[in-house]
């Protein structure tokens, strides 16, 4: 399912089996929790979980219960341990205990890309009644299909109007993280997925061009390869950095238009279209790093940085680790351009926070909701994560070469959701998806994966 945001923006442009185990049982856990969450039978609550219960309004000044010694916590839960986000995150932390020293923050983040293990260990917190303060969520189907429609989430539109947020972020934003006339997080960044990162030594030593085609990226790929170097790098111990990859072929295979059909059941899986882009694919993947199982996607960005591979395809938080972790420059260390066929698009991809219901210190927690939504909160945390501000009157001059010209991209391109990082489709889907992308790295079988990707269409997708 599609968010609003997703289909208006579209819509106004066009007027190896090794690796699979502990990630992919993470996922089908976090699908089950959630089918448990979602379960309405004994008063709409499952036996184990916790029933929600009604929570006071941001202005009825209730304080936070108090930690030991007498001051306050907020317990804040998400999957950024490194490479540029726990920095960001560390800013944050930074920013609001410089406005709330009473409260104390329990970072509780659990470690794994794109929160592959942090949602498993969510949905068995909340499942069990022991929720965090303030948890992070991709916006767009992974929180809307996920956790508002098990209605375990309280709206936000009080803190939204107090705020003054409804005139800050773009409504197209705003769309994304709602449903049913209710707002349910708040945006904290806005990524862009479909990067392809160089070296820009090895190019300019090479006498090579950053490619915008496919055919470009062929033709760069074989003059790499023919000297030695390996022309694309990929880490995908966890299996979402393939089918990474392989939704940036699917978006430049299809275009916005036909890539959302997908999302929406208009396009079928078996269409040549989804074939010409896993054959694609499969040839890009006849380019990579022979160990790329055994790597993580930071290991894959740093091939690039230390000059043993030339491309990575990632999205904008290899940036971040490019130039916090690595302390490379933007334009001189490294380079950039969309994916190939996918110039005038960007792939979204926003990391928000939500409350849960039921929660021990809500009031704490709005607080800091307050300061992830604020310029000061949006301006420490995205320089230093690689992203771009979702608020429409950040500081441009505090973000490099970089980010500013993501600024300038978003507002002038065709958006496309996500389905790696939770925006375009259902958990379910996404989870079989990666096991599927996962398998197709290792046998490159077109056939099948077609036939399982259609299957799974058909079985998450309404």
């Amino acid at each position: 399912m599609l968010s609003d945001y997703i289909i208006h923006r579209i819509e106004r442009g066009s007027s190896m089996k090794h690796k699979t185990g502990l990630v992919f049982t993470a996922a089908a856990v976090f699908g089950m929790m959630l089918a448990g969450c979602n379960d309405k039978s004994n008063n709409g609550a499952s036996p184990s979980a916790a029933s929600p219960s009604a929570q006071p309004s941001a202005g009825a000044g209730a304080p936070a219960p108090a930690a030991p010694g007498g001051k306050q916590e907020v317990e804040i839960f998400s999957w950024w341990t490194g490479a540029g986000e726990e920095a960001g995150l560390k800013g944050l932390i930074k920013a609001f205990e410089g406005k709330h020293a009473d409260i104390k923050v329990i970072n509780s983040a659990v470690s794994g890309g794109a929160g592959t293990n942090a949602k498993a260990v969510l949905a068995s917190r909340m499942q069990g009644g022991d929720p965090p303060d303030a948890f992070q969520v991709h916006g767009g189907a992974e929180l809307n299909t996920g956790w508002v429609a098990a209605d375990k989430v309280i709206p936000l539109n009080d803190l939204y109007e107090a705020e003054g947020w409804k005139t800050k972020f773009p409504q197209d934003l705003i769309d994304l993280v709602s449903k049913d006339g209710n707002i349910y997080s708040v945006p904290v960044n806005i990524h862009r997925g479909n990067v392809l990162f160089y070296n820009k030594k090895i190019f300019d030593n090479n006498g090579l061009k950053a490619p915008t085609t496919f055919d470009e990226f062929f033709a760069v790929a074989d003059a790499l390869k023919a000297k030695g170097i390996v022309p694309l790098a990929l880490g995908d111990k966890e299996p979402w950095a393939a089918a990474m990859l392989f939704e940036n072929v699917l978006l430049g295979q299809l275009g916005t238009e036909d890539y959302k059909k997908l999302w929406t059941g208009k396009l079928s899986f078996d269409d040549a279209k989804v074939k010409t882009s896993l054959e694609t694919f499969k040839k890009m993947l006849t380019y990579i790093n022979p160990d790329h199982a055994a790597r993580n996607w930071q290991d894959a960005a740093q091939l690039v940085s230390n000059g043993e591979a030339a491309m990575n395809v990632m999205g904008d938080w290899a940036k971040g680790y490019f130039t916090t972790d690595l302390k490379l420059t933007a334009n001189k260390d490294f380079g950039w351009v969309a994916t190939p066929n996918s110039s005038g698009m960007f792939m979204v991809v926003t990391d928000t926070f939500a409350i849960p219901k039921g929660v021990k210190h809500q009031e704490a927690a709005r607080e800091w909701l307050k300061v992830l939504g604020s310029v000061e909160g949006q301006d420490v945390f995205n320089p230093l994560k690689g992203s771009i501000p979702a608020r429409i009157d950040a500081d441009k001059s505090k973000y490099d070469v970089y980010g500013q010209s993501t600024i300038e991209d978003f507002k002038a391109s065709k958006l496309a959701p996500s389905m790696a990082h939770g925006s375009a489709a259902p958990e379910g889907f996404t989870t079989q998806a990666n096991q599927v992308v996962n398998i197709f790295v290792t046998n490159g079988d077109v056939n099948q994966a077609l036939k399982a990707l259609k299957q799974a269409q058909s079985s998450s997708i309404k």
